[in-house]
C-alpha cells in the first residue's frame, strides 16, 4: 500500500470580516502609498537618496533666501521665481519619481496593495498623478513657504504681512501649475516604459528635446516668432504663463511673450488635459491586456 503523496497544512487563512471600504478609500490608500513612494519612504536607503537630495537642495536655497530677506530686507528671489530658478531640479525630481510610481507596477504586473474592491484604471492613473503633483508641491511649495516666513518677520505692519501672504498664495498656485504640467508629462512617459532608467531618461529628453526649436525661433527676424517661441517647450511654456500672471504692470512689448499670455495659458491647459486623457486611456488599455 502506497503512502499519501501530499499533506494539507492549515496556515490560518480566514474570511475577512471587517468593513469593506468604498472606492474613495481605495483611491486614498493608493494615493498615500504612492506619495510615500515619491520620497522613498518604506523602501531601501538607496531609494531615498535622490528625492531627499532634491528636498535638501530646495530647502537650502529657500533658507538662504529667507535669511537674506530677514537680515537685510532684500528680495533675492521672488516667490514666483523660486520654481523657475529650480526648474532643472524639478525636472530631475519628476524624472526619478514618475518611473518609481508606475514603471515598477508595469514591469511586475503586481500592485503593492491588496484592495477590497476592483481598482478602476482611471483611478489608478489619477492617484499616481496626484501623488507626484503633491510631491512637487511639498518640495517646492514648502520652499516658498520658508521664504514667506522670512518675509513675514522682515516686513513691518499687518497689512504688509497680508500682502506677502497674497503673493505667496499666488506663487503656490503657480508651483501647482508646474507640478501639473511636469507631473502629467512625466507619468505619461513613464507609463509607456517598464524599465525605470529608460523611463527617467525619456522624461528628461521630453523636456529638453524642443529647447533647440525655441533657440532657432528666437533667432528669426520676427518679433512675433520671438514671442511665440517659448510655447513649444513645456518648461518655457509654464514660464510664459508666469510672465503673464506676475508681470501685470508691464506693457506687452516689455514681456518676452508679448500679448500672447492668454494663448500660453490655453496651451498649458490643453497640454495637461491631453496628457491626462492619454494617461487614462493608456491604463484602460493595460487593464484589458
Amino acid at each position: 500500500m502506497s503512502s499519501p503523496a501530499g499533506v494539507i497544512h492549515d496556515i490560518g487563512y480566514q474570511r475577512y470580516a471587517g468593513a469593506r471600504l468604498g472606492r474613495r478609500d481605495v483611491v486614498l490608500a493608493l494615493y498615500t502609498q504612492s506619495l510615500r513612494t515619491v520620497f522613498g519612504l518604506g523602501r531601501s536607503f538607496k531609494a531615498k537618496i535622490f528625492p531627499w537630495f532634491v528636498v535638501g537642495v530646495a530647502a537650502i536655497v529657500a533658507i538662504v533666501v529667507m535669511a537674506i530677506r530677514a537680515q537685510t530686507g532684500e528680495v533675492v528671489i521672488k516667490y514666483a521665481d523660486y520654481p523657475q530658478v529650480l526648474g532643472l531640479l524639478m525636472i530631475l525630481f519628476v524624472a526619478i519619481a514618475a518611473p518609481e510610481l508606475v514603471s515598477r507596477d508595469l514591469h511586475s504586473g503586481v500592485l503593492p496593495l491588496y484592495f477590497s474592491r476592483p481598482l478602476r484604471p482611471g483611478d489608478y492613473a489619477l492617484a499616481k498623478l496626484a501623488a507626484l503633483v503633491s510631491g512637487v508641491m511639498l518640495v517646492f511649495g514648502g520652499g516658498q513657504l520658508l521664504i514667506f516666513i522670512g518675509a513675514a518677520f522682515s516686513v513691518k505692519g499687518f497689512s504688509n504681512v497680508m500682502n506677502e501672504l497674497g503673493d505667496v498664495g499666488l506663487a503656490l498656485i503657480y508651483t501647482a501649475l508646474y507640478g501639473l504640467v511636469f507631473g502629467s508629462m512625466a507619468v505619461l512617459v513613464a507609463s509607456l516604459l517598464k524599465r525605470r532608467a529608460v523611463a527617467a531618461a525619456a522624461i528628461v529628453g521630453t523636456f529638453i528635446v524642443t529647447a533647440p526649436i525655441v533657440a532657432v525661433l528666437a533667432t528669426l527676424p520676427s518679433e512675433r516668432a520671438h514671442q511665440l517661441a517659448q510655447i513649444v517647450n513645456p518648461v518655457s511654456l509654464v514660464g510664459g504663463v508666469g510672465d503673464w500672471l506676475f508681470e501685470p504692470t508691464s506693457s506687452s512689448e516689455e514681456l518676452g511673450i508679448g500679448p500672447f499670455g492668454p494663448l500660453y495659458a490655453l496651451v498649458t491647459v490643453l497640454l495637461v488635459a491631453l496628457c491626462v486623457t492619454l494617461l487614462i486611456g493608456r491604463y484602460r488599455k493595460v487593464s484589458k491586456s
